[in-house]
């Protein structure tokens, strides 16, 4: 199989690009320079740096030419800030482009598509009578982006949307989005426990990730499906418990707050997106309902696409390690953005 992607030096295309390698298929991919310093990138996988939206329609259809699949390992989630409207970026980074190349796919002839999208497109379909989408941009942005696979999916070009969760694991030269949660989470460290929702997360490591692209995109099921992936399901407080013994302060009390609890010091991060001009892809009100949902999901799509056992307790350890170092200060790393 002769594949294209786009991101596939980032940390889930480059777990991409070594599963499809591995298996014996050929990889190409579009990346924005500068790659990070250490990052284990096949040597295998032609690169073409640049911007993919810098190129014309004929420089892409090179790009796909001869080729089966089209991988998206691209895009941004919920944790990167942008001004308002917050909306308009999420289209920018990861509609826009699936709008594009997807007929573009088809005139070159390749066959299938698999699309990196979000689990909270999973919770709003599970959920519809919580219209999450209303009040939070990103789970609209990616019920949209979702439409669009559907849309452009037919009886010669099948489209697969991974659902994707939390995901463990780095890359060196690379800042983990963990960094964010030892953000949030610090201003706690001198108080005698730690408060959290009560809720909880499906997940699973980035090479499990790569798995299942390399899976989906061998797939030649045709039409459209969205899959929720996970391998593991563990609530806040188990996760957080790894979450510090990684941050050295092994045995931590954490205590469950309700939504309400919560949603008195979302005022402060209000405040605090207002001054900086930051417009949240997740309400700050209505976050905490939602991270109060045991949001997990079964392994057997992960499985079904060839997801392999991990050591997640590793991967979470080793992300935090990480993210700490980043957050204070001891090493530089790229910021994890559009790839």
């Amino acid at each position: 199989m002769n594949v294209f992607m786009i991101g596939g030096t980032g940390l889930l295309g480059c777990e991409a690009a070594h599963q499809l390698i591995k298996k014996g298929h050929k990889v190409s991919s579009a990346a924005l320079p500068p790659l990070p310093q250490g990052a284990p990138i096949p040597e295998e996988m032609e690169l073409v740096f640049g911007d993919i939206n810098k190129k014309t329609d004929d420089e892409i259809l090179e790009m796909l030419k001869g080729k089966d699949a089209f991988i998206f390992a691209a895009g941004v989630d919920e944790r990167v800030e942008f001004p308002a409207p917050v909306y308009d970026y999420y289209y920018k980074f990861n509609i826009a482009p699936l709008e594009r190349i997807f007929p573009l796919c088809k005139q070159a002839g390749v066959k299938r598509a698999v699309v990196l999208g979000s689990y909270f497109s999973y919770l709003a379909k599970q959920k519809p009578e919580r219209h999450f989408e209303d009040k939070n941009p990103y789970f609209k942005s990616r019920l949209a982006q979702e439409k669009v696979c559907e849309d452009a999916s037919d009886e010669t070009f099948s489209v697969k949307v991974l659902e994707l969760p939390y995901i463990f694991g780095t890359q060196p030269g690379r800042k983990p989005v963990w960094t964010i949660l030892i953000e949030q989470i610090a201003f706690m460290d001198k108080w005698p426990f730690t408060m959290y929702p009560a809720g909880g997360t499906a997940m699973l490591t980035c090479r499990q990730v790569g798995e299942v692209i390399c899976g989906a995109a061998e797939d030649e099921t045709p039409g459209f499906t969205a899959y929720p992936i996970a391998m593991y399901n563990q609530t806040w407080k188990e996760f957080l418990s790894i979450v510090y013994d990684a941050r050295g302060m092994k045995g931590r009390k954490i205590v469950s707050v309700p939504p309400w609890m919560m949603k008195m010091g979302m005022v402060k991060v209000v405040k605090d997106y207002a001054a900086r001009g930051i417009d949240s892809g997740m309400d700050p009100y209505s976050l905490p309902d939602i991270m109060d949902i045991n949001l997990f999901i079964d392994r057997k799509y992960s499985e079904k696409l060839g997801a392999t056992e991990d050591d997640i307790k590793a991967a979470i350890f080793d992300s935090i390690k990480v993210s700490e170092a980043a957050y204070n200060g001891k090493v530089e790393l790229l910021e994890m953005k559009g790839e």
